[in-house]
C-alpha cells in the first residue's frame, strides 16, 4: 500500500510540468526538435493581435497570415529563449521601439510582406546578436544614417521590393560590421570573415545628385560583402529611368541658377508674348512665374528639358493688353537654394506710342459698381461670378481678396482682363469666410464682398442628432423659466403664429398648461428650421412691424395667463 501511494505522488508531481511543456495555442502546432520547441501558426486570421499566452519555452515562432497590424512593447518578453521570429505576410504597420525587449538571444527576424512604412531601428538595441533581418516587400521609403548602428553581427539584410528612393552612403559607413571589415582590410591587405549578403534591388532609386555617394559605394563593394542582385536600376529622373547604377555618373548637387535671353521685351498691343527662362540646378528645381508678387491666372506655362541639369520654362501671354505691362519673374528652387530672373514687358500702341502703366491708367472705372454673386457653394469651397460695366473691359483687371471674415489681412489673387469668375476649394470646415472682388489694386468697398460659411464634415444623421439634442436642451431650459420671462425671448419667427394663437385662446380655459407647451414646441420647430439655413437673410422693416404687433398681442395674453397662474399659487 505504501508503494502504491509513493507512485501516485510521483505521478501527481510530474503532471503540471508535463502539461506546461505540452501546451500549444489553438489553431497552431507545436514541434520539438534538436533545436528546441517551435510554435507554427499558419491558419488564416488566427489572431487579431500577437497572443499573450505564448508558451515561454519556445525557441522559434512562426505566425503568418493573421493580419494583425502592430507589434506592441514587450510582445515576446515572456519567451527569452526565442532565437527565430517569423512574422511574414501579416498587415504590420507599426512596431514599438521596445517591441523586441527581452529577446537577447534572437538571431533571425523575418517581416516579409507587411505594410511597414518605417522601422524603429533603435529597437535592435535589445537584439545585439541578430544575424538575419528580412524586410522585403514592405513600404519602407527612408533609411536613416544610423539605421545599422545596433546590428554589429548582421550577415543578411534584405531591403528589396520597398520604396527607397534616396539613401546616403553613410548608412553603411556607420555600420560597425563594415567598419570592422575596412579596418581588417587595411591591416592585413585583404578582407576576412563571413560573407555579408545585401539585397537592395527593386526599389524606386532616384539617380540624381542625392544618390551620388550611394552609387559610388555600390560600385566599390567586393567580397565578403555581396549584393544579391548587383544590377540595381534607376527609376528616375526620366532621362535615367531604366539605367543601371554602373551606367550613370551623378554629379554633385548645386543650387538653381536662372537666366533669361532678354531682360526687356517690347511688343505691340494685341500681339502674343512668349517669355522664356532657363533654370540650371541639381536636383531638378521647381520653376514658376509670378507677376507683381501675385499668382498668374489664365496664361499658359510649359516646361521642357534642355539637358540633364537644365529646364526651360515658357510663359505665353495671348493678345497683349495695356494691363499686361510690367515685370514678370521666373523663379526656381530646390533643397539647396533658390534663384530668380526678371523680364520687363512693355506694350506699344498701334501709333507707336507707349501704353501707360497700370498705375497711370485713367481712373474712369474707379467707381464702377461690381455685381458679385455666388454661382456655386460646396462643402469646402465656393464659386463666384461678377459683372461690371467698364469703358475698357479688355484692359481692366481684377483682384480677388479671400480670407476669414474677421481677418484684417486677406490673400490676394490677380485675375486678368476678360475673366469674370473664380473658384476656390480646400477651405477649413465650419468657418466664416469673406471674398471680395475689386478693380485693379483697389481695397474692397461695401457691396464688393460676399460672406459665406463652409459646411462641416459631419453626416446628415449626425447633424439631425445634434439638432434634436439642441432642441431637447432648449426645451428643458424654457420649461424651467417662468412664463412671463419666456415672453422676453428675442425675435423668433413662428411658422404659423395666427393659427397657434387661435388654438391657444381656444384651449386656454380648459388646458392652459398643455396649450402653452404646444406653443413652445412650435417655437422649437422654428428654431430647428432656422438652424438648418446656411445663410440667414435679413427681414424687411414691414415684416418686423407686423410680427411685433402679433408678438405684443401674444405678450398681453401671456401676462393675463401669468396672473391667473400666480393666483393659483
Amino acid at each position: 500500500m505504501d508503494r502504491i501511494c509513493y507512485l501516485l505522488v510521483i505521478v501527481l508531481l510530474h503532471i503540471p510540468g508535463y502539461e506546461s511543456f505540452s501546451q500549444c495555442l489553438r489553431g497552431c502546432s507545436c514541434i520539438e526538435d534538436r533545436h528546441g520547441r517551435s510554435l507554427i501558426c499558419m491558419e488564416e486570421n488566427a489572431f487579431g493581435a500577437i497572443p499573450e499566452n505564448i508558451p515561454h519555452d519556445m525557441t522559434k515562432i512562426r505566425i503568418e497570415k493573421s493580419h494583425f497590424t502592430e507589434i506592441r512593447r514587450g510582445a515576446f518578453f515572456r519567451t527569452p529563449a526565442l532565437e527565430n521570429l517569423w512574422l511574414n505576410f501579416n498587415d504590420i504597420t507599426l512596431i514599438d521601439s521596445k517591441a523586441l525587449e527581452g529577446l537577447g538571444n534572437l538571431t533571425e527576424l523575418r517581416l516579409q510582406g507587411n505594410k511597414l512604412r518605417s522601422m524603429p531601428w533603435t529597437a535592435f538595441e535589445d537584439t545585439p546578436g541578430l544575424r538575419i533581418l528580412d524586410l522585403k516587400h514592405n513600404q519602407l521609403d527612408v533609411l536613416p544614417e544610423h539605421a545599422l548602428k545596433n546590428l554589429p553581427d548582421l550577415t543578411y539584410l534584405d531591403l528589396s521590393f520597398n520604396r527607397l528612393t534616396v539613401i546616403s552612403k553613410e548608412v553603411f559607413q556607420n555600420w560597425p560590421l563594415y567598419q570592422k571589415m575596412q579596418s581588417a582590410e587595411q591591416q592585413e591587405g585583404s578582407s576576412s570573415g563571413p560573407n555579408v549578403v545585401l539585397a537592395l534591388h527593386d526599389n524606386a532609386w532616384l539617380c540624381d545628385c542625392r544618390l551620388k555617394g550611394f552609387v559610388e559605394f555600390i560600385r566599390s563593394l567586393s567580397p565578403p560583402i555581396i549584393l544579391m542582385n548587383s544590377y540595381l536600376t534607376c527609376s528616375g529622373p526620366d532621362f535615367r529611368a531604366g539605367k543601371f547604377f554602373h551606367e550613370v555618373e551623378p554629379q554633385a548637387c548645386a543650387k538653381p541658377v536662372v537666366t533669361t535671353p532678354s531682360a526687356n521685351v517690347s511688343l505691340p498691343l494685341g500681339a502674343n508674348a512668349t517669355l522664356r527662362c532657363l533654370a540650371k540646378a541639381r536636383p531638378d528645381p521647381a520653376v514658376w512665374w509670378t507677376y507683381g508678387l501675385k499668382i498668374i491666372r489664365g496664361f499658359h506655362e510649359s516646361q521642357e528639358r534642355v539637358d540633364e541639369d537644365t529646364i526651360r520654362s515658357v510663359l505665353v501671354i495671348p493678345s497683349l493688353h495695356a494691363a499686361d505691362r510690367g515685370v514678370y519673374t521666373c523663379s526656381a528652387v530646390n533643397f539647396i537654394g533658390n534663384s530668380s530672373a526678371n523680364i520687363h514687358v512693355d506694350v506699344v500702341s498701334p501709333d507707336g506710342s507707349w501704353s501707360p502703366s497700370l498705375s497711370s491708367l485713367p481712373a474712369d472705372d474707379e467707381n464702377v459698381y461690381i455685381d458679385i454673386r455666388i454661382a456655386k457653394q460646396m462643402v469646402r469651397g465656393i464659386s463666384i461670378e461678377w459683372f461690371a460695366v467698364l469703358d475698357r473691359p479688355d484692359q481692366t483687371w481684377f483682384t480677388i481678396h479671400l480670407g476669414r471674415a474677421n481677418a484684417k489681412k486677406k490673400e490676394t489673387v490677380y485675375i486678368g482682363p476678360g475673366i469674370l469668375s473664380y473658384s476656390v476649394s480646400d477651405l477649413m470646415p465650419a468657418t466664416k469666410y469673406e471674398i471680395c472682388v475689386t478693380l485693379k489694386n483697389q481695397t474692397p468697398r461695401p457691396g464688393q464682398c460676399v460672406v459665406f460659411v463652409t459646411g462641416s464634415d459631419i453626416t446628415e444623421m449626425e447633424q439631425r442628432e445634434k439638432l434634436i439634442h439642441i432642441v431637447v436642451i432648449i426645451l428643458a431650459m424654457v420649461l424651467a423659466v417662468p412664463v412671463g420671462m419666456y415672453a422676453c425671448t428675442a425675435d423668433v419667427k413662428f411658422t404659423c403664429p395666427q393659427g397657434l394663437m387661435a388654438f391657444w385662446k381656444k384651449r386656454r380655459g380648459e388646458r392652459g398648461s398643455a396649450g402653452l407647451e404646444r406653443e413652445r414646441q412650435g417655437t422649437f420647430d422654428s428654431l430647428q428650421a432656422a438652424s438648418d439655413e446656411a445663410l440667414v437673410r435679413k427681414e424687411s422693416s414691414e415684416d418686423r412691424k407686423v410680427r411685433r404687433r402679433s408678438d405684443d398681442r401674444s405678450l398681453k395674453s401671456k401676462a393675463d395667463h401669468s396672473r391667473i397662474t400666480a393666483e393659483l399659487y
